[in-house]
């Protein structure tokens, strides 16, 4: 059974995160998140973290842009480069919630808005860094095969 028709049919599901994706936020094998399924017709709102397909793949990132005509700009927390071209088509569910520590936390929770309005807010600073950080290792790995 799919993502798609767990969603389908349940409305809701409660799931392992995997992978570095949405850093610090949800950890790799530790935290659970907690998704709805999207309703046809319905629009996600700038800070939703939301499930999609990318191409094969079911993704879970969240939304620093909404743009007309049914698009979206979407991020990874812990990630670089922004995804164009996200249609509501594409996204199955709109995250709820989180478990960390066996702690449920809910998106309407005051202390996760201001996490994720100073995350998106902070995109750009944390972009620039984490490039950078990755052109200095490799240069550094570079002068060291020279010498």
């Amino acid at each position: 059974m799919t993502y798609d028709d767990f969603l389908e049919t349940n409305e809701e599901m409660t799931y392992r995160f995997k992978g570095v994706s949405m850093l610090p936020l949800l950890r790799q094998g530790r935290d659970l998140f907690t998704v709805r399924h999207k309703k046809p017709g319905e629009r996600c709102k700038k800070y939703d973290v939301v499930l999609y397909h990318r191409g094969p793949d079911y993704v879970l990132h969240r939304v620093i842009k909404v743009l007309p005509e049914g698009q979206y700009v979407i991020l990874g927390d812990n990630c670089v480069a922004r995804e164009y071209g996200t249609t509501d088509d594409d996204i199955i569910g709109i995250m709820t919630g989180f478990y960390r520590d066996r702690k449920a936390h809910s998106v309407d929770e005051l202390g996760y808005k201001i996490y994720s309005r100073v995350h998106v807010f902070l995109t750009p600073v944390r972009i620039f860094f984490k490039r950078s950080v990755g052109y200095i290792k490799r240069l550094i790995k570079k002068l060291i095969r020279k010498l």
